[in-house]
Formats: structure tokens, sequence, C-alpha cells
């Protein structure tokens, strides 16, 4: 018996299972795969894959059902995850091409993989701490206030009003406005957050005194928008396609649900994906350290601008999942996802 021909059966057994939510038997694998050999092989075959932890009987039948290790080796042997049809990839852009903000981004995405999966699909904002400016407008509302418009390169955008308590309405208000609007820009734009902070910080002290109350609230606004914390977010679809796999968690779906509801813990997960921005990781059963997750699978993909990765999106199901087809749409959106950011009409 040969390696290859035991992963072929390893193979046909996930597939199987996948379709059908039944054990696979020998007889069965036969008669549905050109395998090539008997049934008697096939179990023979099955028995050794059994032995090495890749299968088991969930109870006294004769059929077999993979294990966490399994589908880990089915999903390492894949070779290359299989594309999306033309019709799928056309879906995908005709329903994201119209977002026109980041929220709307994020609700837009989370949606698509609910229903292209039928899975609990998960998607994080993008983080602002690796995030750059993208550019900084000033807008003049009414004769001392000022709209201070922060744009991130992730189309988020950040506004404060502040009150400089001089008239910007005179011909050397609206040239101080147009002074300190592309001296803000040469400074801090395609910086990341952190940097362009302290860049902004002294630069008041390169105007004359007469003209620092009205820099001074403003710089400071900026400096506001660019160190301020904020909680960083998951938004979730399709929590309701879990009730569809009611066989896949015979005790109860209620310890996913509530992990479900730990943000945190989701982030912390989608944050554990590698370096690489083009890989899609793929997390099952146990490999979950969250007990609550440890008989659901993740699959995730980080995506951003350009080769960064600034942010996380995925899909959450059973382990008994269609992991080629789950990871190909993943990839997709992701991909699509980071052209969107990368495009500078999104705003």
């Amino acid at each position: 018996m040969t390696e290859d021909r035991r992963l072929h059966v390893l193979r046909a057994i996930v597939q199987d299972y996948v379709a059908t939510s039944e054990p696979v038997g020998s007889k069965a694998l036969v008669e549905r795969h050109q395998l090539g050999v008997s049934a008697a092989t096939v179990r023979n075959d099955m028995a050794i894959l059994e032995e090495e932890g890749l299968i088991h009987a969930p109870h006294t039948s004769a059929g077999r059902v993979p294990t966490d290790l399994g589908y880990r080796t089915f999903v390492d042997r894949l070779g290359e995850i299989k594309p999306l049809s033309s019709g799928e990839r056309a879906a995908i852009t005709e329903f994201l091409q119209g977002a026109l903000d980041l929220d709307d981004i994020v609700d837009r995405t989370v949606r698509l993989l609910a229903s292209l999966t039928r899975q609990v699909a998960v998607v994080q904002y993008p983080s602002l701490s690796r995030s750059t400016v993208r550019h900084i407008e000033l807008v003049p509302m009414g004769a001392t206030r000022i709209m201070v418009v922060l744009i991130v390169n992730t189309g988020r955008v950040e506004q404060r009003v502040v009150d400089t308590g001089k008239d910007l309405t005179t011909d050397d208000g609206e040239h101080l406005i147009a002074s300190l609007r592309a001296r803000i820009n040469d400074l801090a734009s395609g910086v990341p957050f952190a940097a362009a902070a302290t860049l902004l910080r002294p630069l008041a002290d390169e105007f004359p005194d007469a003209d620092r109350s009205v820099l001074e609230p403003i710089v400071s606004a900026l400096e506001d928008a660019l160190v301020e914390e904020r909680e960083e977010r998951v938004v979730l679809a399709g929590q309701a396609n879990l009730t569809r796999s009611r066989v896949d968690f015979p005790r109860s779906i209620g310890p996913i649900l509530e992990a479900l509801e730990e943000h945190v813990v989701l982030l912390r997960l989608l944050g554990q994906l590698g370096d690489d921005p083009e890989l899609v990781s793929v997390r099952i059963g146990h490999e979950n350290p969250v007990s609550g997750l440890q008989s659901t699978s993740l699959v995730s993909m980080g995506y951003g601008t350009g080769a960064e990765r600034i942010a996380s999106l995925g899909v959450l199901g059973p382990t008994r999942m269609d992991y080629p087809t789950t990871m190909a749409a993943v990839r997709a959106v992701a991909r699509y996802i980071s052209e969107i950011l990368g495009d500078e009409r999104i705003t």
C-alpha cells in the first residue's frame, strides 16, 4: 500500500463525510470514488488511517469519520486552493463595489462571507495602530470654527470641530488655513499614526506668535485623533447558520455562541495569523485555544493595503466543513477588500 493511496482514501472520507454527515464505510468509498482497489484493500487502508489517528469510528458501525488530525492532513495536502467560479467572483465584485465608506465595506463583507459559506463570518475593523494618514483636511465652519478631518488609509474618517477664537473669513485667515493645511499634509501624509502625532506636535512653533491661538487647538485636535486609544472591533453575521449544523454539535451550540460573544477572544484568534499576508490560516478543532470553540474550525486571512496586513476576516463553522470552498471564499473576499481599501476614492 502506498502513502499516496492512503491519502486518497482519507481525502475521499473527508469529502463524503462533509457532504453527507454520515460515517463513511469502505463499500461506499469503492462505489463513489475511482480508487482502483477492492473494498478489502480500502478496509486495510482505513485501519492504518485509524491507527495513525486520522479517522475514528463514532460508534459501533463500520463507518469512519475524520478526526481533527485527519482534517489537518487533508487541508495541508490540498496543494492549492481551488479558484472561485467566474460567477462567484462577479457576485463578490458586484456586492462590494458599491460600498460608500469603511462601515459600509465591513457590513457588506461580513454579510457576503456568511452568505457565500453558510457559516459564521467574522470581520475585524482595521487596526488604527497599523494605519497611516492618507490626508488631513481643514474645513471652515463659520467665522471661528474649523472642522479637522483625518482620513485614514483604510478609509476610516475621524472628525473634530475646534473653535479657534479668531475670525478666519478674512483674506489673512483663509491664507493661514491654506498654509496650515499644506504644511500638515507635507508632514503627515503616508506616515503611521504614532509618528504623525510626533511630527505635528511642534508645528505651531513654525508660525508667528499671532497665529498660535489658531494653530494650537487644531494641532491638539489632530494629536488627539491620532493617539486616542480605541477598542478594536469585530463584526459578526450568520450565527443562525450554526443551527443548520446541529449534527456537528450533538450536545449544545451554547458554548460556541457564548465564545462568539467575547469579541476579545475573536480578536485574539484573528490576530494569531502568520506574517505572510497571502496566507489563508486554518485552525481546526482542538487547535483552537478557546474551549468553547474546540468543536469548530476557523478559516481566516489578513487584509490591508499593499503588502501590509491591517486587519483580518474569517469564517467559523463545524470541523465538518467544506475547506477548499471556504478557503477560496475567504481568500477572494480578503483580496477584494484589500483592493477597495487601496482605492483612493474610498474615503
